[in-house]
């Protein structure tokens, strides 16, 4: 009987010694391919399985349950691991758990239904989310008008902005292409989709997308936009009832005096800002900072704010990257004035000797919003025809990494927060 009870301890602490994690590790040294590595997260998610984040460990490392199906998957996938055992993965979190240290293990309990609003027929690489979340083999589905007024977004945990432009101006492009077949043909295929739901102008079909998008936030949904996407949705709202559209937009003119109309009240992140009047200027309003800044190329980086990762999870979730200081992209929508950003909206990454903020994140509701400046991470100056980014030699990306962190974002077990 002595024998059998020491045999069943040596068995029992034998578990304990071997029982193992896999450690995705996300710092610059120990990570080959940093964008599939959320892949492989996402993908764990799925399988039901639940798995740690370790903020600011290691670059924002992933802490997964060790299975052969697991580890083959990151090599064929090509991501960097390493299975640590049951007591080394205690001593991580223990040191984690040290309030001396800035970092937290947060627990990511399910994958997130994702929706990408896009217009059909678009290839994946005229947008960088769903390059990305494509290269990173996360599932999506596109959504747009329709499905948003018929409250498809109930459905979704979270929602990307396509590169829109919700104002009901076609992108301002045209001066440049009024005579392009693209757009021509963009206009008429616009102008057919709003009579078919019953609107009168683009414009008046655009601002009810909108509004259902904002309530969706304020439910509690997830929201993530870049490039025109986030000035454009926000000059939208505050435009309600006001006609903001020239002629060859609308066929017929704005309301007088429009700009004294605005109420910034309506908007999730900006305010105080002057509309661009000219329908022949590629832009949309002062909170844009394309034509404001002065950066060369071979200078232009933006910094990441540190945030308590104990304190303030959310904001070091978004920020977790495996360096602060990230190579800065444009966009038809670069940056944000950093005076016309609402007070209770975070920076989150900052170019601070320019005065702009690239990313930017807040809440309204129950919800969270998150914009981020410029159209490609990898493409400096991506223009309208220009090649897609291959992701394969950019798989380490910091700009794109921002994006798949707000993919995560959902997964995270939720506290209660502040509206």
């Amino acid at each position: 009987m002595k024998k059998t009870i020491i045999v069943l301890v040596l068995f029992l602490f034998s578990i304990q010694v071997y029982a193992s994690y896999i450690l995705i590790p996300m710092d610059s040294e120990g990570q080959g391919n940093h964008l599939k590595a959320y892949g492989i997260t996402y993908w764990t998610l799925e399988k039901q399985l639940k798995v740690k984040w370790l903020l600011n460990y290691k670059g924002g490392s992933f802490l997964l349950p060790d299975s052969e199906e697991i580890q083959r998957e990151c090599q064929i996938r090509g991501v960097t691991f390493e299975v640590i055992s049951n007591s080394k993965a205690e001593e991580i979190l223990e040191m984690i758990a040290s309030p001396s240290q800035n970092m937290e293990a947060v627990v990511l309990e399910k994958a997130p239904k994702i929706a990408v609003y896009t217009p059909k027929g678009l290839q994946p690489w005229d947008d960088a989310v769903t390059m990305v979340l494509t290269y990173a083999e996360i599932p999506y589905e596109t959504i747009y008008d329709e499905e948003v007024l018929n409250d498809a977004l109930l459905l979704y945990d979270w929602l990307h902005l396509h590169h829109e432009d919700f104002t009901g101006q076609y992108g301002k492009f045209y001066r440049a292409y009024r005579s392009a077949s693209w757009y021509i043909q963009e206009k008429k295929d616009a102008e057919a989709l709003a009579t078919s739901l019953g609107y009168s102008k683009v414009s008046e079909e655009k601002l009810a997308v909108a509004k259902k998008i904002r309530e969706y936030v304020i439910g509690g949904g997830f929201m993530f936009a870049m490039c025109s996407a986030t000035d454009s949705f926000d000059i939208a709202l505050s435009a309600d009832g006001i006609d903001i559209c020239e002629p060859m937009f609308d066929g017929d003119g704005s309301d007088a005096g429009y700009q004294n109309k605005i109420d910034y009240s309506k908007t999730m992140a900006f305010k105080d800002y002057l509309l661009e009047t000219s329908p022949n200027v590629y832009e949309f309003s002062s909170i844009d900072m394309t034509r404001k800044r002065r950066i060369p190329k071979i200078t232009d980086y933006f910094t990441l704010m540190e945030f308590s990762a104990k304190w303030d999870p959310i904001p070091a979730m978004l920020n977790q990257n495996h360096t602060a200081l990230v190579k800065g992209f444009m966009g038809q929508t670069t940056s944000f004035t950093r005076e016309e950003i609402k007070s209770n909206v975070l920076v989150l990454g900052e170019n601070k000797t320019n005065g702009e903020a690239k990313y930017i994140h807040g809440i309204k509701g129950k919800g969270f919003f998150t914009f981020y400046g410029g159209h490609d991470p990898e493409d400096y100056t991506h223009k309208v025809g220009d090649p897609k980014t291959e992701l394969d030699l950019h798989p380490t990306s910091p700009g794109y990494r921002l994006i798949l962190n707000n993919v995560l974002f959902p997964a995270a077990k939720k506290k209660k927060q502040k509206t």
